[in-house]
């Protein structure tokens, strides 16, 4: 299984629970997961995380180092297809120009699922919300709409079996 990562994983788990100061096994962790194809950032997520870029962002500074940026990054290109469909489909047939913009690159990361239902999984930090319209909607509720799989990131630690120790524990 690959897990798609949508930018609020990392940034949520930074700010929150794992900071890279406190909790570098996580981030080890991360980097040991990406290099093993297990958990990959699209090209698109990637753009939209190093476009938020602030001085003195550690977190952007360990994700734009040349070995993890090159780890994490999914290198293919998507399926414009499959971008149209997340939208007209996920969201709206004919969303406004404000609309597209609100929803930002989430149809990417979608439609990278989409390319291998199967074996991939959107996971985003974004809570079901069904009664959400429009480009309100939220990443679960999109992906389930088009046949995509997601999970939020303890689901995907639990899965992938993170733990404090893990390059100790085999």
């Amino acid at each position: 299984m690959l897990y798609l990562l949508d930018a609020n994983v990392l940034i949520t788990a930074n700010s929150t629970y794992y900071p890279l100061d406190q909790i570098p096994e996580f981030w080890s962790w991360v980097h040991h997961q990406a290099t093993s194809t297990r958990m990959k950032i699209p090209r698109e997520i990637m753009e939209e995380i190093e476009a938020g870029r602030k001085d003195d962002d550690p977190l952007l500074d360990w994700i734009c180092t040349a070995e993890i940026e090159a780890a994490l990054l999914l290198d293919e290109a998507v399926d414009v297809a499959l971008v149209q469909h997340a939208v007209s489909t996920g969201y709206a047939p004919d969303l406004s120009d404000d609309e597209v913009e609100k929803i930002g690159r989430d149809p990417f990361l979608i439609a990278y699922a989409l390319a291998d239902p199967t074996d991939r999984t959107v996971v985003t930090t974004e809570v079901s919300k069904p009664s959400a319209q429009r480009a309100n909607r939220k990443v679960p509720d999109v992906c389930q709409a088009v046949g995509a799989v997601s999970c939020g990131p303890f689901a995907l630690n639990k899965a992938l079996g993170f733990r404090t120790g893990w390059k100790t524990s085999g």
